[in-house]
């Protein structure tokens, strides 16, 4: 997903990693994270919240947003979301 979002950026084969930064190191602007969340509602539904994960968050802490909190904050919610399931 993040790769569909970063097409037609030009960036190096491997350069995405679980510590790369959205803002810092990709440069990803507001309106690319909002393509980011919609992706990952398509995928996940409302499972994933995207807009709730940021909504706390203060600019600097989500320029600075690294794949890897991305990451397990997905891992949370779909375990919630499995945990719901199997009530």
């Amino acid at each position: 997903m993040i790769q569909q979002v970063l097409d037609g950026y030009e960036l190096e084969e491997g350069e995405v990693t679980m510590a790369t930064r959205f803002g810092r190191d990709l440069e990803l602007e507001s309106i690319d994270l909002v393509a980011l969340a919609g992706l990952l509602e398509e995928r996940y539904g409302g499972a994933v919240n995207f807009a709730a994960f940021v909504a706390d968050m203060e600019l600097e802490e989500i320029i600075e947003l690294d794949v890897g909190r991305l990451v397990g904050h997905i891992r949370r919610c779909l375990e919630a979301a499995d945990g719901v399931r199997s009530r």
